[in-house]
């Protein structure tokens, strides 16, 4: 009776499953990072707030009008703009190198692991649309920004989580991020087919052949750099940023390009051992270089030039909170969020036979859930394609964010920090390294 049962829970996929000892690490190291990212973030936004609605507001949203750049190639744009279009370049990359990372060497490599935070993440753009569809529809004008509250914040979730979470299981992050990644790539290829107007071949064509020729270097960076990662790196900044002004050229949203050049980057070693020594891969130099300049500066600066509007008073305010677009973005991210990824999730490990794991509730998998409802930066960026600036519904949007963002982090945090308590006094016990050999025996005993 004991073998059957045993031989049952190993055929028996399990979700969140734990990774290896070396994923954990990586996973640690980059929660701390995205803390500084998500804090700058915050900070940035709330001067842009303060400074938007002060004596000097008129300077504020001069320097984010402000135009300079290269006409011919559609490249005068404002400061905001280059902003929303080049610097989250960079951020998308990132997204696009760690979806890479899961697809080829994480859990998104094996289906019965990849399904249930694909599913999830599916889940969490479909309800809160729905939310927002269902409340706006008196309206049909409104309906344009249903995709506002479908996207995750991944370096403000991810920041908050770092900061309340310090006891989390690794599998619950872990599942955070492929959720947050995968959600945002949805995002994107919703910017790229609902909020692309027109399309120009002669730059979209050079652009594919660019990315191409990126992605030939890539992969035999070996062979062209004589073995050096940074003389890769060097080489291929230039020909990427070429690729991005071709992408913007030819009428689509250039954080495109950021993700399809981050597809294109190898992200497995085969000099590097199971725990992940060894030679630092093309994947590590990049992600070692881009992430500081990300987390540190491209993603506050737009948030700086996002983040800033005007409220007009109490009376503004008021009228944003009263505006069916500020509510649905609301209801969208802090009530569809949750209910959507908790649903989905639900659904699937039922319809799959996927046990969650002992050590989990369904409350931790709401946690996460409310924790994805802070859909700021894509969010923000997906208002800027779906509202003009002289559209009230565009500022209006923008508090709807920015409040809904402040109750989900509020909210998660809360749920997350009791249960964070409760996995303390697990940690200690999956800490123990009886062999003495530097890995804890958890990560050893399957």
């Amino acid at each position: 009776m004991t073998s059957q049962h045993s031989r049952h829970s190993a055929e028996t996929p399990q979700f969140p499953r734990r990774g290896s000892y070396a994923e954990a690490v990586r996973i640690g190291a980059l929660l701390r990072k995205e803390t500084v990212g998500g804090g700058l973030l915050v900070l940035m936004a709330a001067i842009a707030i303060i400074w938007a609605n002060s004596p000097w507001a008129e300077g504020y949203f001069w320097l984010r009008d402000l135009e300079f750049g290269y006409e011919p190639w559609h490249l005068r744009l404002s400061l905001g703009a280059w902003a929303a279009d080049g610097l989250l370049a960079i951020f998308f990359f990132l997204v696009g190198l760690e979806l890479k990372r899961e697809l080829v060497a994480g859990d998104l490599r094996r289906f019965s692991t990849a399904i249930v935070p694909v599913v999830a993440a599916i889940g969490g753009v479909v309800v809160p649309a729905a939310f927002y569809i269902a409340i706006v529809a008196p309206d049909a004008e409104l309906a344009k920004g249903w995709a506002i509250p479908t996207a995750t914040d991944i370096a403000f979730a991810v920041a908050v989580l770092a900061i309340i979470g310090s006891h989390l299981p690794s599998a619950l992050r872990i599942f955070l991020l492929t959720l947050a990644v995968v959600d945002d790539l949805m995002a994107i290829g919703i910017i790229a087919v609902f909020y692309t107007e027109s399309i120009e071949l002669v730059p979209l064509l050079l652009a594919l052949l660019t990315i191409a020729l990126y992605a030939v270097l890539a992969q035999r960076y070996r062979q062209f750099f004589h073995l050096r990662p940074v003389a890769a790196w060097a080489v291929l900044l230039p020909i990427g940023v070429v690729a991005w002004a071709f992408v913007h050229a030819a009428g689509i949203h250039a954080t495109i390009a950021g993700v399809l050049l981050g597809f294109t980057i190898p992200v497995l070693h085969r000099r590097r051992d199971a725990v992940g020594e060894g030679e630092p891969g093309l994947a590590e130099v990049f992600e070692h270089r881009f992430r500081p300049l990300s987390a540190g500066f491209a993603v506050p600066v737009f948030a700086f030039f996002s983040a800033g509007v005007a409220l007009g008073g109490h009376e503004g305010f008021i009228a944003a909170l009263t505006d069916p677009v500020t509510i649905g973005i609301v209801a969208g991210l802090v009530v569809g969020k949750p209910i959507g990824i908790v649903l989905a999730t639900w659904v699937i490990t039922r319809a799959r036979g996927i046990r969650l794991d002992p050590a989990l509730k369904w409350i931790d998998i709401t946690g996460v859930g409310l924790l994805a409802g802070i859909g700021f930066t894509v969010s923000l960026l997906i208002t800027e394609l779906s509202f003009p600036g002289a559209n009230p519904h565009h500022d209006h949007a923008k508090v709807g964010i920015l409040v809904a963002s402040l109750i989900a982090a509020i909210l998660a945090s809360i749920l997350l920090s009791i249960r964070n308590r409760r996995y303390r006094r697990i940690a200690l016990k999956e800490a123990v390294d009886a062999d003495g050999d530097g890995i804890p025996d958890v990560y050893q005993d399957r």
